[in-house]
């Protein structure tokens, strides 16, 4: 269904027409392993957006990550190049951060990229967030990809994260996953397409 025109400045991308922004697709997991859009990401739109809502992971101090498949590939393991920092504020003020953090970033890796640092699991505690993925259907340049993700933290703290690289392939993109680097999660993922 397409959005609306105030809807779509509401999502990031003012200036576009109705139906420009078009939700295609709503997963829901309750204590699954990973989410996994295999259908959907096609030439149709030039930038994909995946909306991350009220997740909850089941192991404590989980990381959210995502990796993709080329076309006709699986393994979900294509190579990443990225960035990752983030800002921080421990809930008792005893300390606060922002900065790189080198240990979440990827230089040609191949393992799922992390978009949460130490999410909290419980009832309480969640994160919510979005990843857009640029050009996926291109078969001529690399694929682009930027994220941000507000979690909260079994620290305790609220955690600003920022994410943002290439998937160094040539290839058209088709399948996207995501998943905890331990344990299920609960929460709801929906994919939009921008033309």
């Amino acid at each position: 269904m397409p959005l609306g025109a105030n809807k779509a400045a509401i999502m990031g991308v003012a200036g576009v027409s109705t139906a420009d922004v078009v939700l295609l697709s709503t997963q829901t997991a309750s204590g699954d392993s990973a989410i996994s859009f295999t259908s959907g990401i096609t030439s149709t739109y030039g930038e994909y957006i995946f909306k991350f809502y009220v997740m909850n992971p089941a192991t404590d101090g989980s990381l959210f990550g995502f990796q993709v498949n080329a076309a006709s590939q699986s393994g979900y393991n294509e190579t990443i190049t990225s960035t990752y920092f983030r800002a921080m504020h421990m809930e008792n003020d005893s300390s606060a951060v922002l900065g790189y953090r080198t240990t979440t970033d990827q230089a040609q890796g191949t393992a799922f990229q992390d978009l949460t640092d130490s999410s909290g699991s419980d009832a309480d505690e969640c994160f919510a967030g979005e990843l857009h993925l640029f050009n996926p259907a291109s078969t001529t340049y690399v694929k682009h990809f930027t994220a941000r993700t507000i979690d909260y933290t079994n620290q305790p703290a609220p955690m600003d994260t920022f994410v943002g690289g290439y998937i160094n392939t040539t290839a058209a993109i088709t399948e996207v996953q995501f998943k905890m680097a331990s344990g299920n999660l609960d929460g709801t993922i929906k994919l939009w397409g921008v033309k």
